[in-house]
């Protein structure tokens, strides 16, 4: 009986060494394969297919970690880069009229940047202001009109939005007086920025000074932040 028992743990274990861990269920039969199971660890065979299986997530690790390098690139886009600032030419420039200057800009909480163009400076007729009432102080002064056009170079809405600190400058230099205009006047027209002005949106504008019949009015400063009326920006 001793060579029977021989042969059928033989027979177990080879069994064993062919599947691994699921022999037990296949192949066990009766006392003799529990008592085969319990002799099992001395065979080393079976922890192979172990090694093999758990190697497996290791060599595909690899490709799920190359993804966010891809796309971590995308920001650095140059088209994502925001625009540059607009600062403006430096205290005092002089350009030539018709030139369109670069200016940061500003008016009751709305930031952005604009264009301005002095586009000319005209002599205008005496008779102009028959209709308008003016004092005595006006007595002897010839009117001038300095015609600019604004254009919005910059993402903010700048709608009514009010450019004032434009002045004529004398011959001399010194600033031409102002005329005040309450209400319409035809021949030259100030107001605020349309509505719905948004980047690349441009308006005409003009304004009325005087000068004395002995002088004229020479030259055109804008002198608002961050600028001054002696260190401004001036077409002549």
């Amino acid at each position: 009986m001793k060579p029977i028992e021989r042969s059928r743990r033989t027979t177990v274990l080879a069994c064993l060494t062919a599947v691994g861990t699921l022999t037990l269920a296949a192949c066990s039969g009766g006392g003799s394969a529990v008592e085969t199971a319990t002799s099992a660890p001395s065979t080393t065979p079976a922890a192979t297919p172990t090694a093999t299986a758990s190697s497996a997530p290791v060599t595909t690790a690899p490709s799920v970690t190359t993804a966010p390098s891809i796309t971590a690139a995308a920001p650095t886009s140059p088209s994502a880069a925001p625009a540059p600032a607009v600062s403006g030419p430096a205290p005092g420039t002089t350009v030539k009229i018709g030139d369109a200057v670069r200016l940061p800009f500003s008016f009751a909480g709305s930031e952005g940047a604009i264009a301005l163009t002095v586009t000319s400076i005209e002599k205008a007729d005496p008779t102009d202001l028959a209709s308008l009432r003016l004092d005595d102080n006006t007595k002897g002064l010839v009117p001038y009109y300095i015609h600019y056009k604004v254009t919005n170079i910059s993402d903010a809405d700048l709608s009514f939005s009010n450019l004032s600190h434009i002045s004529g400058l004398l011959a001399n230099g010194t600033k031409a007086p102002a005329l005040m205009v309450f209400g319409t006047f035809a021949k030259c027209s100030d107001g605020s920025l349309p509505s719905e002005f948004t980047n690349g949106k441009s308006a005409e504008f003009c304004i009325p000074v005087m000068s004395p019949t002995s002088s004229r009015v020479a030259a055109v400063t804008y002198w608002d932040d961050p600028y001054t009326l002696d260190e401004g920006i001036t077409w002549k």
